[in-house]
C-alpha cells in the first residue's frame, strides 16, 4: 500500500512539472488605457509575441486610484476595462489593478514578466520613485543569479578541460619528448647537409669565374698590339688574316 501511495505521490509531482514546463509564459502590462487607440493595441501586441506561447494578463487601475494619481478620464474604469477585453491580443483582465506592483501580487498571478516602458513611472508616494522599481530590481538580482550561474558552469567546464589536457599531458609526456628530440635532430642534419651544398656551390661558381678571368688575360698579353691584324675561331683554331 505503501509502496502504490509512493508511486502514485511521483507521478503526480512529474505531471505536475511537466504541466509546468509546457505551460505558457504569463506577461503582465498595466497601464490606464484611456480612450484605448492602435498605440495602446500595438503595445499589447508586442508584449503578446514576447514568447511563442504568451498569455498576456493586463492590468488596469480603477477611476479612484486612477483620478487620485494621475488625473481625470474620458472613459469610465468599467468602459476601459471592455475595451481592453475586446483587443486581441488580450488573454486575460485584472480590474482594479494595483498602482505599484509587488512581490504579493506577482505570485498571486503567477506572473513570469512584467511588460512596460523604459522610462520611469512615478508612483503614488510623491518622491518620484519608479512603480516598477521592484520589478526593475527584481530583474536585476534574477539577471545576477542567472550569470552568476553560468559563470560557475564555465568555470566547471573549464576545470574539466583542464584536467583532461593534464591527464594527457602526463600520459604523452615521454612520447612528445622523444618526438621532440628526433625532429630537432632531423632538422640540424637537414640545415647542414644544406649548407655543404650551398657552401661547395658557391666555391665552384668561384673557381668558375676565376678560370674565365685567368683565360682573358693570357689571350690579352700573347696578342697585344696584333689584334688589328689576326684573329682566331674559338672553335677550330685556325687563323684567319684581314
Amino acid at each position: 500500500m505503501e509502496e502504490e501511495k509512493a508511486k502514485k505521490s511521483s507521478r503526480t509531482v512529474e505531471a505536475a512539472a511537466e504541466e509546468e514546463k509546457e505551460r505558457p509564459v504569463r506577461v503582465y502590462a498595466d497601464g490606464i488605457y484611456d480612450l484605448f487607440h492602435f498605440g495602446h493595441a500595438r503595445s499589447l501586441e508586442q508584449a503578446k509575441k514576447l514568447f511563442p506561447n504568451t498569455y498576456l494578463v493586463v492590468g488596469c487601475c480603477n477611476d479612484e486610484m486612477t483620478h487620485r494619481y494621475k488625473g481625470k478620464t474620458v472613459m469610465t474604469d468599467q468602459e476601459r476595462y471592455e475595451s481592453l477585453r475586446h483587443c486581441r491580443w488580450v488573454d486575460e483582465v485584472i480590474p482594479d489593478a494595483p498602482w505599484v506592483i509587488t512581490q504579493e501580487f506577482l505570485d498571486k498571478h503567477r506572473i513570469d514578466y512584467v511588460a512596460h516602458d523604459s522610462l520611469p513611472y512615478a508612483d503614488a508616494s510623491g518622491a518620484g520613485k519608479d512603480v516598477y522599481e521592484f520589478e526593475k530590481r527584481l530583474r536585476v538580482n534574477m539577471g545576477l543569479k542567472k550569470f552568476r550561474e553560468k559563470v560557475k558552469k564555465q568555470q566547471e567546464i573549464v576545470g574539466e578541460k583542464i584536467q583532461v589536457v593534464a591527464k594527457t599531458a602526463r600520459v604523452h609526456r615521454n612520447e612528445w619528448v622523444e618526438n621532440a628530440d628526433r625532429l630537432v635532430a632531423g632538422f640540424l642534419e637537414m640545415f647542414e647537409e644544406r649548407c655543404h651544398k650551398m657552401g661547395t656551390a658557391i666555391r665552384e661558381r668561384i673557381q668558375e669565374k676565376l678560370t674565365k678571368r685567368q683565360l682573358i688575360g693570357l689571350m690579352y698579353d700573347r696578342y697585344d698590339g696584333d689584334s688589328d691584324e689576326y684573329y682566331y675561331d674559338d672553335d677550330t683554331g685556325e687563323e684567319y688574316s684581314d
